[in-house]
């Protein structure tokens, strides 16, 4: 049943305290402006009656109270009142959701209450029910969006992949022709050994000993180069993988690793603050059967959050302590059960935010608000996880501790 809060005198409250709990209701009863309104903020009631023509309340004020709380709007407001009090107030339906005349009849605020609390439950039904329309419009949006970066990103990557698959291949060549060349110019060294004039000056003028020492170690760097260009080349493919397949065996570590990779930029210290540093503890997981590319993009966003988070905490810390302030973020993976696993982000973010909770439904659970540069970006994460895996998207925040993202996906969908 409902719980609803009384504001009125000892008499009205006596009748109507005596008539809602035979419906069943759970019951509060304040006697003045004050009290009301404090109980309501602790009691959180589906409906307020407030007493009108009671001189220790100003209905007025409490109304006004309430509609202001975000947590009591929802309230249904029923006012009793006489029509010499109702003839002085403009705009009445903007202040209270209905009214009753005073003297009680008892049958009709019985009726008016239960349709007050209909009202308000398909108030709030209708609500929840715009809410996930956007939420269901906004992962479709998302959803073209990233599908269609996704290729634009995949099919670049390609055809980067091509012409430095070719220069780190023929760089293994050219590495082999170099040394057999230097080799060879070492014999010719030995052989004559009192070359022309011609031949010693242009020794002297290309520092022939410096060019054949670092001829070999420019070849290596190369290689070295454009292996690290073919391994992120690698890494976006798979980060930007298509889902158009449907459900696919994926593995969670490799697409974390393949994310860091993309994010190693943002790591390194920079003005005011120290390298974050990443801390892995990778449980032995089996495949789970998941959108990859939608996946990968969730991590991203989360990961993202939490650099922001340490690079804002850095910001609001004086020098002495910014130095002294190392950024850590760990990433843990590990199975819950049979059917479930469980990846945890972590940072020791120490600044105070606010709060971002109002982007999720209330399974969102937290136990302190944070601040976010890109609440967007964890909506759309919520929305991957739950919604299209069927997963959970806990959030949990500490003052000065750190924040800490709790996410858990089921193994198989099939």
């Amino acid at each position: 049943m409902a719980k609803i809060l009384t504001i009125a005198d000892a008499a009205t409250l006596e009748v109507v305290e005596e008539l809602l709990e035979r419906e069943g209701h759970q019951i509060k009863v304040a006697p003045e402006t004050q009290e009301g309104f404090d109980l309501a903020r602790e009691f959180c009631p589906d409906a307020i009656i407030c007493d009108g023509t009671s001189p220790q309340i100003n209905w007025l004020e409490v109304c006004g109270q309430v509609k202001a709380s975000r947590e009591l709007s929802t309230a249904y407001f029923l006012l009793l009142t006489t029509p010499e009090q109702l003839a002085e107030v403009q705009d009445l339906d903007a202040l209270v959701d209905d009214f009753l005349f005073k003297p009680i009849v008892k049958q009709e605020l019985l009726w008016r209450v239960r349709a007050g609390l209909r009202e308000r439950e398909l108030r709030v039904e209708l609500a929840f029910a715009q809410q996930k329309l956007q939420l269901s419009r906004d992962g479709i949006l998302e959803n073209e969006k990233m599908s269609n970066l996704g290729e634009l990103v995949s099919g670049i990557a390609h055809e980067i992949n091509n012409p430095i698959t070719f220069i780190y291949s023929n760089l293994t060549h050219v590495q082999s022709y170099a040394t057999d060349l230097i080799e060879l110019l070492r014999l010719y060294q030995k052989q004559f050994v009192n070359p022309g004039a011609e031949i010693i000056q242009k020794q002297q003028d290309m520092d022939v000993e410096f060019v054949l020492d670092d001829l070999l170690k420019i070849v290596s760097s190369m290689r070295t180069g454009s292996d690290r260009i073919r391994q992120i080349i690698l890494s976006v493919q798979d980060f930007s993988r298509s889902d158009r397949s449907g459900w696919q065996l994926f593995d969670i570590s490799d697409g974390l690793e393949n994310t860091l990779l993309l994010l190693q930029h943002r790591l390194p210290a920079r003005e005011g603050r120290r390298d974050i540093k990443v801390m892995k503890e990778y449980g032995n997981l089996p495949q789970v059967e998941c959108y990859a590319g939608q996946l990968n993009q969730a991590f991203l966003n989360i990961i993202n959050h939490a650099i922001d988070s340490l690079e804002e905490s850095s910001q609001q810390l004086n020098e002495s302590e910014s130095i002294k302030f190392r950024p850590v973020i760990l990433i843990t993976t590990q199975v819950v059960d049979p059917q479930r696993i469980a990846i945890e982000i972590a940072d020791n973010d120490l600044a105070s935010s606010e709060d971002i909770t109002a982007l999720f439904p209330d399974s969102f659970l937290t136990d302190k608000p944070a601040e976010r540069s890109s609440p967007s970006g964890l909506a759309a994460s919520y929305r991957i996880i739950v919604d299209q895996h069927k997963g959970e998207f806990k959030y949990f925040s500490e003052p000065g501790k750190g924040t800490k993202f709790r996410i858990e996906i089921p193994l198989r969908h099939s």
